[in-house]
């Protein structure tokens, strides 16, 4: 794993090693979505990490879709997220947010609005959302209207800008694992016949609005974009995946965005067809790899930067215990959503 532990630049920021934090789900925000001290520990006990890529956070009411996740479109949130940016710089890391519209992935019951979800059509997946009284099927969501879409991308806009506010290096716009973006994406999620349905190019569109917008807001250096080409969760069947991601990533690397964040799940030809084509940095994620073939895709060329997640949530230190070969902490599932230190912030460190 030589060439993780050399620095590397990334938009206006010079990372010191090539490992990164992936987003996780962690439901340990307040009721109205701030973030709180404990999460500011959590992160900056990780700060080691050459960059902390931070979980799913809502930039809006419509936005959320699951209980106690972060959001980053009020005042109360912006001053949440300052305690967690300061920690994080205090500590010597480095901090992005990642904006996640979840769309139909969601219940009323978990929005502070408790309206109907929006997503491209009114296709209701074929899934359930846990919510504080259990299990529940998720509803029908209803379609947005182009001045609604409209609407939404200016609310990217304004978390990103909330985001940096706060103190954030940057934001990943959430383009993967069946959310909105990925739901406009994909042809059984999106049956629309306007201009954002239909053709690939079409299907892209929306996303290529909210990174433009974020990236005019914020600059691109400052904006990253994570996909996972071919994944099923959330209810979502892509289709011609192939065609779709050849559409959709040529028009995000012509807005030169920090990096792109790639969800791996086993289309290395996709993959090897990006990479040449993308001319910023490329993060790419291999769920579930074993450590010793962490850093494969960076010595091999394929990735500027690797991100793990259990593997950095069970172990604050990830960074020193991997240089040394030490032992790793196994992470604990039970903890994983919800709950308060344990599991979050109590895994022992070294020494």
């Amino acid at each position: 794993m030589s060439r993780l532990w050399e620095p590397v630049s990334l938009g206006k920021l010079e990372l010191s090693n090539r490992l990164a934090m992936a987003p996780m789900t962690r439901d340990r925000a307040t009721p109205s979505g701030a973030p709180t001290e404990l999460n500011a520990r959590y992160y900056a006990q990780r700060a080691s990490m050459g960059l902390i890529i931070s979980e799913g956070t809502q930039p809006s009411e419509d936005g959320q879709g699951y209980l106690l996740t972060p959001g980053v479109y009020t005042e109360e949130h912006q001053a949440g997220w300052k305690l967690v940016a300061d920690a994080v710089h205090a500590a010597g890391g480095r901090l992005f947010i990642q904006l996640m519209h979840v769309g139909r992935a969601s219940h009323p019951d978990n929005t502070p609005h408790h309206r109907q979800a929006v997503a491209p059509s009114a296709v209701r997946p074929e899934a359930k959302m846990f919510t504080a009284k259990g299990l529940q099927d998720i509803p029908e969501p209803r379609a947005l209207d182009e001045a609604e879409i409209a609407q939404t991308v200016a609310d990217f806009r304004k978390a990103a800008r909330t985001a940096i506010a706060a103190g954030a290096d940057g934001v990943e716009i959430h383009g993967a694992n069946g959310y909105l973006v990925q739901q406009f994406l994909a042809g059984n999620s999106n049956r629309r016949t306007d201009r954002y349905g239909g053709s690939a190019e079409n299907r892209a569109r929306f996303g290529v609005e909210v990174a433009s917008a974020v990236a005019e807001e914020i600059g691109a250096d400052r904006t990253g974009l994570r996909i996972s080409p071919g994944a099923t969760l959330n209810g979502i069947a892509e289709g011609d995946t192939e065609a779709i991601y050849q559409a959709f990533v040529p028009e995000l690397a012509r807005l030169q965005l920090a990096y792109l964040h790639v969800v791996q799940a086993g289309d290395d030809a996709l993959l090897r067809w990006i990479r040449p084509r993308w001319p910023t940095r490329l993060i790419v994620n291999r769920p579930g790899r074993p450590r010793e073939k962490v850093g494969m895709d960076v010595d091999e060329g394929l990735a500027d930067v690797a991100s793990v997640a259990s593997l950095s949530l069970a172990n604050p230190d990830l960074v020193k215990r991997l240089q040394t070969e030490a032992k790793l902490n196994e992470p604990d599932r039970t903890t994983f959503f919800g709950g308060g230190e344990h599991g979050y912030t109590d895994y022992p460190t070294l020494g």
